[in-house]
């Protein structure tokens, strides 16, 4: 019997009613529905200060090894993006900043790409507005590829996410939980394949 894949699913939010973090908490739903191990990371718990080498010269925090650990571990990740501005968030670029910079000295980790390179990444994003933040994933996908990861070609922008969720945090929408389906199952499948022996 085939292992289950490992899933990493975050958002690039730590706002406590954060639609991307909700949309997220789906995400990881449906992995599980689809078989997959799932990891639902919280940055909030892997707090970085802002990237800054002069810093890094003193020495990589914790967290940020921690990350490179667990990002590794992932051949599959669903990212869920919010809009700033019409790009991602500074949460997001300062944890793959941190992620992806070499650890001068240290075998396991002297190359930058290694926790990204290879892995296999789905895009969501929400937001209240009507486009659900589909321009954040527009220049996020250059960033992610940069770094060697494969991207699907099925990404979803949950528009009008304000109203898109119960109390409960579902999507109330069947149409916006098949497109979550969608990514989240393209994402797995493709991870197999290349992760077969």
């Amino acid at each position: 019997m085939t292992a289950p894949t490992p899933l990493l699913v975050f958002a690039g939010s730590t706002r406590a009613q954060s639609f991307n973090r909700r949309l997220a908490r789906v995400a990881a739903e449906v992995g599980r529905a689809a078989g997959a191990q799932v990891t639902l990371l919280e940055l909030a718990e892997h707090e970085l200060p802002l990237y800054n080498a002069d810093l890094e010269a003193r020495g990589t925090p914790d967290a940020a090894r921690r990350l490179k650990e667990i990002f590794h571990a992932h051949p599959a990740w669903i990212v869920c993006s919010p809009e700033y501005n019409g790009s991602y968030t500074g949460l997001l670029k300062n944890t793959i900043d941190w992620v992806s910079s070499p650890i001068k000295g240290d075998p396991e980790w002297s190359s930058g790409t290694k926790p990204f390179a290879g892995k296999v990444v789905g895009l969501l994003s929400a937001s209240p507005g009507a486009l659900g933040g589909l321009r954040s994933l527009s220049h996020l996908s250059p960033l992610l590829l940069n770094l060697q990861c494969w991207l699907t070609p099925r990404q979803f922008a949950l528009a009008k996410a304000g109203e898109a969720f119960d109390a409960e945090g579902r999507l109330v929408n069947a149409t916006a939980l098949a497109a979550v389906q969608g990514v989240v199952e393209q994402t797995l499948h493709a991870a197999r394949k290349l992760n077969a022996p």
